[in-house]
């Protein structure tokens, strides 16, 4: 016996999309692009690995600007360890996500060789990308939103893009040595001495809705970018995903993979921090979550399924330990939370049966809620135990009629 499980729609307060090539061109009009970068100078423009919407577009019209004011850019992917931290993986995972010389109009230098420009206050020394330095100006690109492990009033944005993704590889295991230190008390410091001494000439910052559209984008001189993104990230917090319900018997997860979140599924959405102590209060509690399978684009990177408690042999079997151990180990003792395997099962239905008998509940008593991914709330199932909740929130539609959780004769769930 499963659970009857309901089509169930979510509805946001969401800021409208906006078009990304008007926005940037306009943002560069009024920041002054043509004073900022010179005739003839070669021009870093930074690209990272998580799925942002629209990247690509964004990367192409900055490419396309630069070009007009006369640069010449050339792309630096900017990701730490992703892409087995080689030059080739990296320069893979960036054509997964369609930035390439074609469509982009400009060369990929994907060099993993750093520098050290300086060294903190506590002696930790910081890195920058040789291709970054060498530049005649770097353009930082980046979507400022909620941080994955830790809660500051800087999180994932434009300073972690120069600290992680310019910083390479050892740049980013430099700083997660410190674990959470090297988050609260150096990601900021390191930012600025990389601002200090490397050619930063301006940031870009992207914002996404709660639907994964770009609904803000914004230019940044060098000096305004922590005092801003600060202000970017509140905006952000308010427009991220959200379950709506406090307290779940079993989530249902898909896929999961590093282009829908750093750890594979968002623990500002889950909950599911590996320090539970950074985890705010609003988030759900979750006592099981099932993980079902992994994204295409992912390539087998699988860091954060150590925050699932059981896994299908399908997700296990598509494992690249060598890049998932990469990324973990890059991120020091927190990344081997991420890395850990789960119990695995096989298939979909013994995943989710065995997580329906830890439950310990009668089957039409089990919040059950199955999602594609923590990117895409809009539209997810419940079960039955959870349409008193539902129907008491406006902002949630039951669309159907409810059917009993069905599996395929190979146990997959349909």
């Amino acid at each position: 016996m499963y659970p009857i499980m309901y089509n169930v729609k979510q509805y946001f307060d969401a800021p409208p999309p906006i078009d990304c090539v008007k926005t940037i061109r306009e943002e560069f009009e009024r920041i002054g692009l043509k004073d900022i970068i010179k005739a003839g100078s070669k021009v870093g423009i930074t690209a990272g690995s998580r799925g942002v919407t629209n990247i690509p577009l964004i990367i192409k019209t900055i490419v396309e600007e630069v070009k007009r004011v006369g640069g010449r850019p050339f792309i630096i992917p900017s990701m730490g360890s992703h892409g087995g931290a080689t030059s080739e993986g990296q320069t893979r995972v960036l054509y997964d996500l369609g930035i390439n010389e074609e469509y982009v109009g400009a060369p990929i230098n994907a060099t993993m060789e750093v520098r050290e420009v300086g060294r903190l206050e506590n002696g930790m020394p910081v890195y920058v990308s040789r291709a970054a330095l060498e530049a005649d100006a770097v353009i930082v690109v980046g979507r400022v939103k909620p941080h994955t492990d830790f809660k500051d009033e800087i999180e994932s944005g434009l300073m972690k893009m120069m600290v992680i993704g310019l910083g390479k590889q050892k740049g980013a295991q430099t700083i997660h040595a410190y674990a959470k230190e090297g988050y609260h008390k150096l990601l900021v410091p390191t930012a600025r001495k990389i601002m200090e001494k490397a050619p930063i000439k301006l940031g870009v910052a992207i914002v996404e809705n709660q639907y994964h559209e770009t609904c803000l984008i914004k230019a940044l001189k060098p000096e305004e970018i922590e005092n801003e993104e600060r202000k970017l990230l509140v905006k952000a917090k308010e427009w991220i995903m959200k379950i709506p319900f406090k307290e779940l018997d079993v989530l249902i997860v898909e896929k999961i993979g590093k282009n829908i979140s750093g750890t594979g599924m968002d623990p500002n959405v889950t909950g599911r921090f590996a320090w539970p102590d950074e985890k705010p209060p609003e988030l759900p509690n979750i006592r099981f979550i099932a993980a079902l399978d992994l994204t295409k684009e992912t390539e087998g990177n699988a860091i954060g399924v150590g925050l699932a408690d059981v896994i299908t042999k399908r997700l296990f079997d598509k494992i690249n330990f060598h890049d998932t151990y990469m990324n973990a180990l890059t991120a020091g003792a927190i990344g081997l939370i991420g890395a850990k395997i789960p119990v695995i099962m096989p298939t979909d239905r013994d995943a989710i049966e065995l997580l329906f008998r830890l439950s310990n509940k009668q089957i039409n008593e089990t919040k059950v809620m199955r999602i594609k991914n923590t990117l895409e709330l809009g539209t997810f199932q419940a079960s039955e135990a959870l349409l008193d909740e539902i129907k008491a929130n406006k902002k949630l539609e039951v669309v159907g009629e409810g059917e009993e959780m069905q599996f395929d004769i190979l146990g997959n769930l349909i």
